[in-house]
């Protein structure tokens, strides 16, 4: 670090001296990464592992019990197996860093979580999304049923270019983080970030709509709920050639872990493809490598999934091509995903079965919906107010 003013020190032969840290100061952009090491070093020194699949989480697995910490920065969310383990933890930890042991979970980054009677967790981000609406001056707007009206066909060259874009792109940012606990607005925030290098006012009013959505919902948020059988399974969709401006599709998918949606995306397909049968094919390779990513993750905090992760798809097409090495002939333009999902196929990794349009759950995540249909897809991902914790029980039909 250089010398601070007026405090400028030499050495005999003239030269300008630095300083050298035994400590990172607070606020530099160094310190967060030195004080994740400290900290790791100590974990790792009382028996916990760094996991490979998430660096920010360490599992410490003993015959008696088994501790997770979940770090970020200097917040840190601690559970296991036993309270009595959890206790001696924290107490080291005392020991060790000065700390404000917060109790309960009850707000982290952001994240309301409500615990309701059945032990069911809610989790959702009404504070986060007031400040939002606040800064986009529609505190009070009137709500509406969908964030993206069905009939929606945005396009880059629709409408007028916005003179000011800085406080699309601030909103269309803010937006994304929503996703975290609201799956049900992943595709409308998706398809509005496609246009941040050049916004035009058509896509602003579609940004505004997805604010009066929350508006009115507010309080609404993810449920993770108990369940005796935790099994992966995953749903993946995509529609075809949606995009006007360049024909690339989109793919959706969701995966359950027991009852609860884990992991979930939408995200446009880097290449055009030729057919339904081979946009849905893509999705497919992308959800089966989030299920192998989430059974790596499993495998380290010392759990599995019940069942052989089983993913639905809507395409008789796509489910075929996966089960027959035959047709591959036909797919020789997307071998590398075809040789990926199949060989998960193969070795009993995965199955690969067909689900009716109707109870695609990933739908959702793929194009705009009405708002009836919109409304059952929300509930098939568990998103409920908090009003609703303790009604939500058994399974969405």
């Amino acid at each position: 670090m250089h010398q601070p003013l007026r405090y400028v020190q030499t050495d005999l032969d003239g030269k300008q001296l630095v300083c050298r840290l035994k400590k990172a100061l607070y606020g530099l952009r160094q310190a967060p990464r030195a004080w994740f090491d400290k900290l790791k070093c100590f974990l790792v020194s009382i028996g916990f592992v760094a996991s490979r699949s998430d660096a920010s989480l360490f599992v410490r697995a003993q015959s008696e019990s088994t501790l997770y910490v979940l770090v970020y920065v200097d917040d840190i969310i601690i559970t296991g197996s036993s309270s009595t383990t959890i206790d001696w933890f924290v107490r080291l930890l005392h020991e060790e860093f000065s700390l404000k042991d917060m109790g309960d979970l009850h707000f982290f980054l952001g994240i309301e979580v409500t615990r309701s009677s059945t032990g069911s967790l809610h989790l959702c981000q009404a504070k986060y999304i007031r400040d939002i609406l606040a800064r986009a001056s529609m505190a009070t707007a009137k709500s509406v049923t969908t964030p993206m009206v069905s009939s929606s066909v945005m396009s880059k060259d629709d409408g007028e270019c916005l003179v000011e874009p800085t406080e699309f792109r601030s909103l269309a940012g803010a937006l994304q983080y929503v996703v975290l606990t609201r799956p049900n607005i992943a595709y409308a925030v998706n398809r509005i970030c496609q246009f941040m290098h050049n916004p035009t006012s058509l896509h602003m009013t579609a940004l505004k709509q997805i604010l009066r959505y929350l508006c009115g919902t507010i309080d609404f948020g993810i449920v993770i709920q108990p369940t005796d059988r935790l099994s992966l399974t995953a749903y993946a969709d995509a529609n075809w050639g949606l995009d006007f401006d360049d024909r690339r599709s989109t793919s959706g998918f969701c995966v359950y872990f027991g009852a609860t949606p884990v992991s979930w995306g939408s995200k446009k397909q880097q290449v055009i493809s030729r057919s339904t049968a081979e946009v849905e094919y893509r999705s497919l390779a992308t959800a089966t490598s989030e299920v192998m990513w989430l059974l790596s993750l499993l495998q380290e905090l010392h759990l599995k999934s019940t069942d052989t992760p089983t993913i639905w798809c809507d395409s008789s097409g796509a489910v075929a091509v996966a089960a027959n090495p035959v047709l591959h002939s036909k797919f020789k333009h997307v071998e590398l995903d075809l040789f990926f999902v199949r060989e998960k196929v193969a070795d009993r990794s995965i199955f690969v079965s067909e689900v009716p349009a109707c109870d695609q759950a990933a739908d959702i995540f793929t194009k705009p919906l009405s708002a009836t249909l919109f409304s059952r897809f929300r509930k098939f991902l568990w998103v409920f107010s908090v009003g609703e914790l303790d009604e939500c029980k058994g399974s969405v039909s």
